[in-house]
């Protein structure tokens, strides 16, 4: 590691505390790895990163992020395959997706030299955090705030980019009831909605308690302006299969580019299937529901990677969805996995050696 001390400072922990952890019975996103990366930036320009044990900092109360909002953030997972090789998936991605939102919400774009240098120290130096077998990985969170102290409503001149990490399972150990928003709006034409500003997921927690409070798991958020088409489902963008055509709204400025998302369309693309990148309207869905041509929803994340929907509910009327063993969803949930896991050839070139 002595070749990236140029690049970064590392301080390594004393003592790890991976035997504090009960990884047969993992919380998501209780438990963190001995070691966090921050990077401050100041006059203008970012400074050196910094690798070091994870533990609470310290920031004044007027500190801007506090105040105005202004943070972003990115997920993403390391796998490790039955070698003892660690992957990650389409980082680049990652990087590419953060800067984009860092710039709708006015915060520097952060070096690719930093960041990917960043990950693999961190990946080398918590290997042992990243364990074997189906369903297990190291979750990563790179994300950026604003720091300078100020209660003027201005953009900051302060930042810290941190990556924190947490072993994980599975995200969703079973299928979800969702219900289709009417009411309430996760973004609207001109916003943020593209981005993964903090804000976008702070604004969804209310109408998403009023959701569980009815026995539902999720929302799939629709268009601000009409409430007529479907956009995305909580924190995954959102698929429909009817028949055996796979259906997913097109990404806009409300839509979140995601990167599972786009592995689907393309695995999907791969196998010659019918995939219609449109306006999905609620009204063919729910028509489809009744035809009974509706086979499947399901959503599409980096925490889940692909979670089932087993009934929504429009309209006070709740609809239940057929269970597939042809699955397109649990088809492409494995076909990513292997991928992901190192059991599979990489045809895009998707995964990322450590």
């Amino acid at each position: 590691m002595s070749q990236l001390n140029s690049l970064l400072n590392i301080t390594k922990t004393k003592k790890s505390r991976l035997e504090e952890v009960d990884f047969d019975n993992l919380q998501f996103g209780k438990n963190y790895a001995d070691h966090m990366m921050y990077c401050d930036y100041i006059d203008g320009e970012w400074q050196k990163p910094v690798i070091a044990p994870y533990g609470p900092m310290s920031f004044e109360p007027s500190v801007k992020v506090f105040h105005y909002g202004q943070a972003v953030f990115e997920g993403m997972k390391a796998f490790k395959d039955d070698h003892d090789d660690v992957w990650l998936f389409r980082p680049e991605d990652n990087l590419n997706r953060i800067n984009i939102s860092s710039k709708r919400m006015a915060i520097p774009e952060f070096p690719k030299e930093y960041f990917m240098e960043s990950l693999k120290t961190l990946m080398q130096l918590d290997k042992d955090w990243v364990k074997k077998g189906q369903g297990n990985s190291l979750y990563i969170r790179p994300f950026a705030i604003a720091t300078e102290p100020g209660v003027s409503a201005s953009e900051s001149n302060q930042y810290r980019f941190m990556i924190i990490t947490c072993p994980a399972k599975a995200y969703y150990s079973k299928p979800v009831k969702v219900l289709i928003a009417q009411d309430y709006s996760r973004s609207a034409d001109g916003g943020v909605g593209y981005a993964k500003a903090a804000g976008n997921y702070g604004a969804q927690f209310y109408p998403t308690k009023l959701a569980k409070e009815k026995g539902l798991d999720q929302i799939i958020w629709t268009d601000a302006n009409t409430h007529q088409y479907m956009e995305e489902a909580g924190t995954m963008n959102i698929f429909f299969r009817i028949n055996d055509k796979l259906l997913t709204a097109p990404t806009n400025d409300r839509i979140l580019d995601g990167i599972t998302r786009r592995s689907i369309i393309q695995l999907a693309k791969d196998e010659g299937l019918d995939v219609e990148i449109d306006r999905v309207e609620v009204k063919r869905i729910i028509d489809a529901a009744k035809a009974g041509e509706l086979k499947e929803i399901f959503g599409a994340g980096t925490a889940a990677t692909i979670v089932a929907v087993e009934g929504f509910e429009y309209d006070d009327t709740y609809y239940d969805l057929p269970e597939m063993k042809d699955s397109f969803g649990m088809h492409f949930k494995k076909r990513l996995q292997d991928i992901q896991y190192n059991r599979a050839e990489d045809p895009h070139n998707w995964r990322f050696k450590i």
